[in-house]
């Protein structure tokens, strides 16, 4: 099975963290993301960089913001596992590997929700791995246009603990409404001390990226940004959130962008969030 549409882009993230891995100062250890991207095709030969310099430097620029997102939370689930949550919920799990890589406290359970087609990919990638999970995983095949907390509560989910969610690279791809219609039920699941971790597509990110981009390319594919007041649109939905810029957490992380901004530094597109 080759990967196609909007799930493909999943192992393109898995050959972006494989590149960090081999990194000696790396953020992150991710030993499955370079099997992903080679049974996706996308190692060890990279695809052609454009000839075009901006489009380059935009390619480069959406692989750094891979790789700070990651980071960044990595760091939220660990400090929402010491808080003591053991729900963990990924959100279009694609080809997240934190199941496997990180360290899970006893009792953790976690759930990757994405559609079938990129969980039966992963899954023949992880038997050939044999790779071992640190904690319960549990998948949900299912079309987040469709029911799926239904589906994730007849997995074993339970709403009335609390729970630490994960839309990674993921709101981007869906309308405004979807967003909308996503936080809501997230929220309706939550119980107070759920913690959520988001990534928005900051305001200008299409205009910037996606004017030109490349016909099934991601950018290509991206359709929202994030409100102008994130964290007063999550405080509509009940949760306390804060917003990261990029550049904020990149500098706190050792990895500083030398480039001065080139227009006025406006709310991050990462966010953290708790169900109060």
């Amino acid at each position: 099975m080759q990967p196609s549409g909007v799930w493909a882009t999943s192992v393109g993230v898995a050959r972006v963290r494989a590149l960090e891995t081999e990194r000696e100062d790396a953020l992150f250890r991710d030993p499955l993301a370079q099997a992903f991207a080679t049974a996706g095709g996308l190692w060890p030969s990279s695809p052609p960089l454009p000839d075009d310099e901006a489009a380059r430097r935009r390619r480069l620029a959406v692989s750094f913001s891979i790789v700070i997102r990651t980071k960044f939370l990595d760091d939220l689930l660990q400090q929402a596992s010491a808080s003591g949550v053991r729900q963990v919920v990924l959100l279009g799990a694609g080809m997240d590997s934190r199941a496997f890589r990180m360290d899970w406290p006893e009792g953790t359970r976690l759930f990757e929700v994405d559609t079938a087609a990129p969980l039966d990919f992963k899954a023949s990638v992880l038997r050939q791995e044999r790779a071992v999970a640190r904690c319960e995983r549990i998948t949900v095949a299912v079309d987040l246009r469709e029911d799926w907390p239904g589906a994730l509560v007849a997995a074993g989910h339970d709403p009335a603990v609390p729970t630490v969610w994960i839309a990674e690279g993921l709101l981007i791809y869906l309308p405004e409404e979807a967003v909308e219609l996503l936080l809501a039920r997230i929220s309706a699941q939550s119980a107070a001390g759920s913690r959520m971790g988001l990534t928005l597509g900051s305001r200008g990110v299409i205009e910037r990226f996606g004017a030109d981009a490349e016909p099934g390319s991601a950018a290509s594919m991206w359709v929202s940004e994030m409100p102008d007041d994130p964290v007063g649109w999550l405080a509509g939905h009940g949760w306390e959130a804060e917003s990261h810029t990029l550049r904020e957490r990149a500098a706190a992380y050792g990895r500083p962008i030398s480039t001065p901004p080139q227009r006025e530094e406006r709310p991050g597109g990462l966010i953290s969030a708790v169900r109060r």
